[in-house]
């Protein structure tokens, strides 16, 4: 569940969670991923209301004695327009004696978010709560992902860029919103620590190059197209790039090294086009250096028969 989806989730679940992730410990949960996150999203906001007014103290989760450390992410998490992509997380999570982290109904995970942490643009998590190792009596080696969906709309072209890192931990302590029982939130322990670390979510991009004709003479010119796409996650499509600088490289048939030709930029739809007298066999290729919210993209090397 997604930040963009987590309000209407919240409201459809909170009269009835079922919370059958908690009938088995946190770090073995595989069902109901809708149903923990929409509770803990519910235990989130009633601790974050307190930023933004006075809540009343029967309003709120207790502070959980925890904290996060060595948060490790990807540099970059590339994201098509289709495909789920999973990446990754792990943390050091530190907490009080008392804090059973062996809980069936304790849950930690690792979040990224763009724009401000009380109140972010968008929020993406993984579909499983971590699963932590004790260290120690006090430390445990969390490991978790971040699941993207852009399929399911949860991006959108503005998102791309730079996204913090936060890590939170809930311990519900046999309380469970939505159940037969009364649901006492100040008897809910809740830490969330913001920023742990950065990582850039990208346009998936893709480059193509075609040199032509093919055979042709030496000295003759050849002519080299290609385009460069990346995903819009606003229309699942793939869409040209535009006034992008790309490199035009060449390699001899008999080498391993391509040197840069030329650089040039692409037009109003992303295409490439240029020329340059055929000398020696060899292959052409486009490689574009990446931007902030667009990983790097290079083209297979298309081969030119001189003769």
């Amino acid at each position: 569940m997604r930040n963009r989806a987590t309000v209407a989730a919240v409201s459809a679940l909170s009269g009835a969670l079922a919370l059958s992730a908690f009938a088995v410990p946190a770090a073995q949960a595989d069902d109901s991923a809708v149903s923990y996150r929409a509770a803990v999203a519910k235990v989130r906001q009633a601790a974050q209301a307190e930023s933004g007014r006075a809540a009343a103290a029967e309003d709120q989760p207790y502070a959980l004695d925890v904290s996060f450390s060595n948060f490790k992410i990807a540099k970059a998490v590339k994201v098509g327009t289709t495909n789920h992509v999973s990446t990754t997380v792990t943390y050091t999570m530190t907490h009080g004696a008392d804090v059973k982290i062996t809980a069936a109904d304790f849950i930690t995970d690792p979040i990224i978010y763009r724009g401000s942490s009380t109140a972010p643009d968008n929020m993406l998590y993984g579909n499983k709560p971590a699963k932590c190792t004790a260290t120690s009596a006090t430390t445990a080696d969390c490991k978790g992902t971040i699941d993207v969906y852009p399929g399911s709309h949860e991006l959108i072209n503005t998102d791309a860029g730079t996204w913090r890192a936060a890590a939170e931990a809930t311990a519900f302590n046999g309380q469970k919103p939505g159940g037969d029982e009364p649901f006492d939130i100040t008897k809910v322990g809740y830490k969330k620590q913001d920023g742990l670390a950065t990582t850039l979510v990208q346009r998936y991009s893709k480059l193509t190059v075609n040199a032509a004709p093919e055979p042709v003479k030496k000295g003759k010119p050849i002519t080299v197209t290609g385009k460069l796409s990346r995903a819009n996650w606003d229309r699942g499509t793939y869409n040209g790039y535009v006034s992008q600088p790309v490199n035009l490289q060449f390699r001899k048939k008999d080498s391993n090294t391509y040197t840069t030709v030329k650089t040039i930029k692409t037009n109003a739809t992303g295409e490439l086009k240029t020329t340059v007298t055929a000398s020696v066999d060899g292959y052409f290729r486009y490689t574009f250096a990446g931007t902030t919210t667009t990983p790097a993209a290079t083209a297979t090397g298309d081969f030119i028969d001189v003769q």
